[in-house]
């Protein structure tokens, strides 16, 4: 099983990026799938989560209204749209899947797979 992001770069305030989480080794159709991110000197963080079960989305405050998450299940991808990035936003993304269950999940501990991560960063 493997999950790889990508998409990650070097974007000024205000500009957009898309990541993207590609899964391989099994599908995670039903899965809970997360994105988090950890900047240097801090702890991993919760960003967007998506439950396939009644498609329910979850966002952090801090990403709220500029960051979409979507997945297409056909080509187990879950991508992460980031619009209006701040230098705030600078981290390391990494996507994770979570267990069948019927809505999205905050906390990485209930996360199974995780993926290396893609950079991100935003410049002011």
């Amino acid at each position: 099983v493997q999950l790889q992001a990508s998409g990650g770069g070097l974007v000024q305030a205000g500009g957009s990026l898309t990541l993207s989480c590609a899964c391989s080794g099994r599908t995670f159709s039903t899965n809970v799938m997360g994105w988090f991110r950890q900047a240097p000197g801090n702890k991993r963080e919760f960003v967007s989560a998506t439950a396939w079960i009644g498609r329910t989305l979850d966002y952090a405050d801090s990403v709220k209204g500029r960051f979409t998450v979507s997945r297409d299940n056909a080509k187990n991808t879950v991508y992460l749209q980031m619009n209006s990035l701040k230098p705030e936003d600078t981290a390391v993304y990494c996507c994770a899947a979570g267990p069948v269950v019927g809505g999205p999940i905050r906390s990485a501990n209930e996360y199974v797979y995780w993926g290396k991560g893609t950079q991100v960063t935003v410049s002011s």
